[in-house]
């Protein structure tokens, strides 16, 4: 049977290959292998359990509830509520784990389910093979006052709220008109509240969620509605979640993106300033722009790169004891303060910063990087196996690559399940990044083909 987790928990579309069923057994594995295994002896485990808004996380989240109070877990259940706020709330209460029940920034019909090992942190294989060995295994089955009990989490939002805003550590937004994208997602709530306590004026969009409408034409993978608010109110930064609100992307007050990328910069040469930064040094995927690293380099920032992947940016940092890493997609992590993605945290440390030097976001951004022109080609139907490997193929990057100089890079990316290979370039020119990625691609088509 194939792996059932997948990069980020138990994903699929909920009533397709996450069903009730699922949900239940999965959560009592979990409550074995997660609880049961990790406590004293006759002492009863406890979890988080938080949803975002998706009309099925009413079902799923019953269920799970249900499959680790069955199992003899106490679970505190947080209502709707961030990724970030979960994994807080695990370590703020010494809950033995979480569950989150969120797809992110996929559309209303999937799920997903995804635990948190104690402490707030992401499971490891281990542990995720382990609850699946277990699922073949009877549960535990507690009878009277062994069984678990259900309790409504009735302070977690301003538990997590508070914790935001000791983040920014006196700094007031005051002054500053900043456009809110909650995605109708599980940010709704606590996104606009966070950042009205900390002094901003606050225009939202993107909050009314129904169930249905989660990532729906808003949000982080939707910036024109945001571009648009921040343009007609004349704000002075815009930030947009995701479904769950583990990353953040912004607008400046011209209504340019700004990516994780920048943010990442920005946020960097903030941390060194105040001389924070461990060791200078930023964790970063081989996807992030070259023109990040020149960046970095030009600020006395080290760079460690790591594969793509918010889980490897993790354990990269967790190894080390770096501070900060993310990725350009804006899932930024802040060991500091968070054990995963945090949108909200991030965005409050952007304003922050805006708010702290009086610089716009936009004159921030360019202070951090210069964005270099990217160009991304899949190849389909190719063997993804060879790609690393092929020597004549391995030639022609190499020669890419001397073309393009210390400001241009290749990178040659297979598929994980797929027959497909990503090629990526960079160059210092659009003009030549599309005609390096073109060549290059024809020659993996050709040299590759099944």
């Amino acid at each position: 049977m194939a792996r059932l987790f997948g990069t980020d928990g138990v994903r699929g579309v909920a009533n397709g290959l996450l069903t009730a069923e699922l949900a239940l057994t999965l959560s009592q594995s979990a409550a074995t292998v997660l609880g049961h295994q990790q406590v004293t002896p006759g002492t009863r485990p406890t979890a988080v359990v938080a949803r975002d808004p998706r009309i099925s996380g009413e079902f799923i989240a019953a269920a799970v509830s249900a499959g680790l109070a069955s199992a003899g877990v106490d679970v505190y259940d947080a209502g709707v509520l961030p990724t970030p706020a979960a994994a807080f709330l695990v370590d703020d209460i010494d809950a033995d784990f979480g569950v989150m029940i969120s797809a992110s920034h996929n559309p209303a019909p999937d799920n997903g389910i995804k635990f948190l090992a104690r402490g707030g942190h992401k499971l490891d294989d281990a542990a995720e093979d382990a609850i699946e060995t277990q699922l073949g295994l009877e549960p535990p089955r507690p009878t009277g006052a062994d069984v678990g009990r259900v309790r409504r989490f009735a302070d977690a939002e301003d538990r997590y709220l508070v914790h935001l805003l000791r983040s920014l550590d006196g700094v007031s937004l005051k002054g500053m008109k900043i456009v809110l994208d909650c995605a109708h997602g599980a940010a709704a709530g606590v996104s606009p509240e966070a950042f009205t306590d900390a002094g901003a004026e606050v225009i939202v969009i993107g909050a009314d969620p129904d169930g249905l409408n989660i990532n729906d034409g808003y949000g982080s993978t939707h910036l024109g509605p945001l571009q648009e608010t921040v343009l007609a109110h004349k704000a002075d930064l815009g930030i947009a979640h995701d479904g769950d609100a583990d990353r953040c992307l912004a607008v400046d007050h011209t209504g340019e993106v700004i990516d994780g990328d920048q943010i990442m910069g920005i946020l960097a040469i903030a941390l060194k300033d105040a001389g924070t930064l461990v060791e200078d040094t930023l964790v970063v995927t081989v996807m992030s722009n070259l023109g990040l690293k020149l960046g970095m380099e030009a600020a006395g920032v080290h760079l460690v790169e790591t594969a793509v992947g918010d889980r490897y940016v993790l354990a990269a940092m967790r190894a080390a004891g770096y501070n900060l890493g993310g990725e350009q997609s804006g899932h930024l992590i802040f060991a500091d303060y968070a054990t995963t993605g945090d949108g909200l945290l991030t965005g409050l440390q952007l304003a922050a910063r805006v708010a702290a030097t009086g610089k716009s976001a936009r004159v921030l951004a360019a202070e951090a990087m210069t964005k270099l022109p990217q160009v991304l080609i899949n190849v389909k139907g190719v063997d993804r196996t060879r790609a690393k490997t092929h020597e004549p193929l391995q030639a022609a990057v190499a020669q890419a690559e001397a073309r393009l100089g210390e400001t241009g890079r290749v990178l040659l990316r297979p598929s994980g399940t797929e027959p497909v290979v990503r090629v990526m370039v960079e160059a210092a020119t659009a003009e030549l990044a599309q005609s390096e990625s073109e060549a290059l691609a024809e020659i993996v088509k050709a040299e590759l083909a099944l």
